[in-house]
């Protein structure tokens, strides 16, 4: 891996795939020092590279290596940031706000890795990495493609939905969607999504009670109104986390739709 300015340090990780190494990265992202997961094939190769932009906040739903290298066993090399504040990272996250940036610069983090093709890097975001997703692939033009599975596309209507989250939401983002309307908007990439360019692939369960699949139809829907590229596929059985087997299969099949997508670039 080439080391870049932006990279601070790189450790080796323990990693639960012997044909996968893993490191543990710190990056620079708008002065803050923050940390990431950077998994790689063994074998001597170029691969596509993948961003991997997890959900939750904090703890929850903290990036999972065995994930990670589930990923990377398809044949890609994966970098997944932990968002400012995280594992030691410096800075807090503000749910899409700023941390954002740290999304941006992992994209770029992968474009100087010595051995991922040249545009040829994937963005997927899960749950609340979806809008981080969404909103990476607007500010790099230059992305294969975008997945968002269980993903968040509308930050009010979480705001709505999850009343578990109100009071986060309210002291992360500075208020509620009525009186931080302009802060929830800045937040929701369904406004921006003209300047889109790659395709897109929706996953949602049908059952979900943590994102709604409102979310996913609200994002198809303004992506087909645009005119964008844009598959999904709903899973009328399934709950925001999707049986094992299963889960398997369809990690799988997005990372082949990915490798099939052709980009603008």
């Amino acid at each position: 891996m080439e080391k870049k300015q932006l990279i601070v340090d790189v450790q080796p990780f323990p990693s639960p795939n012997p044909k996968i190494r893993l490191f543990l990265v710190t990056y620079l992202s708008a002065g803050l020092k923050v940390k990431g997961l950077l998994a790689e094939p063994r074998q001597p190769g170029v691969y596509e590279g993948f961003l991997y932009l997890r959900g939750g906040i904090k703890s929850i739903g903290m990036v999972r290596p065995a994930r990670i290298a589930q990923f990377a066993s398809e044949g890609f090399v994966v970098f997944a940031p932990y968002y400012r504040g995280n594992r030691g990272g410096e800075g807090n996250e503000d749910f899409a706000g700023a941390d954002r940036e740290d999304a941006f610069v992992g994209y770029e983090l992968l474009k100087s890795h010595s051995a991922v093709k040249e545009n040829r890097i994937h963005i997927f975001g899960f749950s609340r990495g979806g809008i981080m997703a969404l909103l990476t692939g607007i500010h790099q033009a230059d992305a294969a493609s975008i997945v968002t599975w269980g993903g968040v596309s509308d930050v009010a209507l979480t705001y709505m939905e999850r009343k578990d989250m109100r009071r986060m939401m309210k002291r992360v983002i500075g208020g509620s969607p009525n009186t931080a309307q302009k802060a929830y908007e800045y937040r929701t990439p369904l406004y921006e999504l003209e300047k889109l360019q790659a395709p897109v692939l929706i996953i949602h369960g049908e059952l979900d009670q943590n994102v709604s699949v409102e979310h996913a139809w609200r994002l198809e829907k303004r992506l087909k109104a645009l005119g964008k590229k844009v598959n999904a596929w709903y899973f009328d059985t399934y709950t925001h986390y999707f049986p094992p087997a299963s889960n398997r299969k369809i990690v799988t099949d997005l990372c082949t739709w990915m490798k099939q997508q052709r980009n603008n670039v």
